[in-house]
């Protein structure tokens, strides 16, 4: 009966010990490969122009030297408060539709889809001038992301955010949400992003230095980012070695308990 005892234990102190969540699981952006940790290393992330996608939500404005004029192109209050908060730009802002149109005073429809700000910028600029001002009114257009929308699910702080921003890498996404959890995956974190066609399912490796050189690195308007929780979250033992040695120290207890009730029989 010890023998059994003995190698049930050994086998429940196996399981525990493995399930013990080590620096790798939970350290970002590792380097195995340098050899010194007075090394410097150079990040050089890719980084693609976003090009815009349907319902995106644009902030255009137009100024010349005639303030009054211009007026008609520009958004107003509205009583929405702040004309630069999430809710006043939903009422405000250009809406790219199911086409990819968004409907500008004036000049009407302008399909947007698949274009950059700076591209839309110089076509609105260059329809303003055609249809509506002469070049000596020294119009000048800039057109904005209203604001980068994202999603977090799983090991982390869930919910939809807005970070009013032109670029944001997914670590700094993922501070914004309060970090991954100890018991979150930071492996395999899953991106899932839209695109004219549909959406896709990414996959990066924050602990590896290399994700800095992946095109998911940097997030793009109304990206999910989901975390699964790690395997060892799964068989329920605890995050730590501390917590493992209380879980084997209660389990020895309760089998040599065992054994000495089945003596006294």
């Amino acid at each position: 009966m010890i023998k059994q005892l003995f190698g049930i234990f050994c086998l429940v102190m196996t399981v525990l010990c493995s399930s013990c969540i080590t620096n790798k699981d939970i350290v970002y952006l590792q380097d195995k490969g340098r050899t010194s940790a007075s090394d410097s290393l150079q990040i050089q992330a890719l980084s693609k122009p976003y090009r815009v996608q349907i319902n995106d939500v644009l902030s255009i404005n137009v100024k010349a030297l005639d303030k009054e004029l211009v007026q008609i192109f520009n958004p107003t209050n509205s009583g929405t408060g702040n004309t630069n908060s999430e809710q006043a730009m939903f009422f405000n802002g250009f809406t790219v539709d199911l086409h990819g149109n968004i409907e500008f005073p004036v000049l009407g429809q302008i399909n947007v889809l698949g274009y950059t700000v700076e591209e839309i910028e110089a076509m609105v600029k260059k329809e303003l001038l055609a249809q509506y001002f002469k070049e000596t009114a020294q119009i000048f257009v800039t057109v904005k992301l209203a604001g980068l929308k994202y999603t977090t699910l799983g090991e982390i702080g869930a919910g939809t955010r807005v970070i009013y921003r032109d670029r944001v890498n997914i670590l700094e996404a993922i501070a914004n949400a309060g970090d991954i959890r100890v018991t979150g995956d930071r492996r395999d974190v899953m991106i899932i992003r839209q695109y004219p066609h549909g959406q896709k399912i990414h996959h990066i490796d924050l602990t590896d230095i290399n994700a800095t050189k992946s095109e998911f690195y940097y997030i793009q308007p109304n990206d999910i980012i989901l975390v699964k929780p790690l395997k060892r979250k799964a068989l329920g033992g605890g995050q730590t070695a501390v917590q493992n040695l209380t879980t084997i120290v209660s389990v020895f207890s309760v089998l040599v308990s065992t054994y000495f009730i089945i003596k006294s029989l």
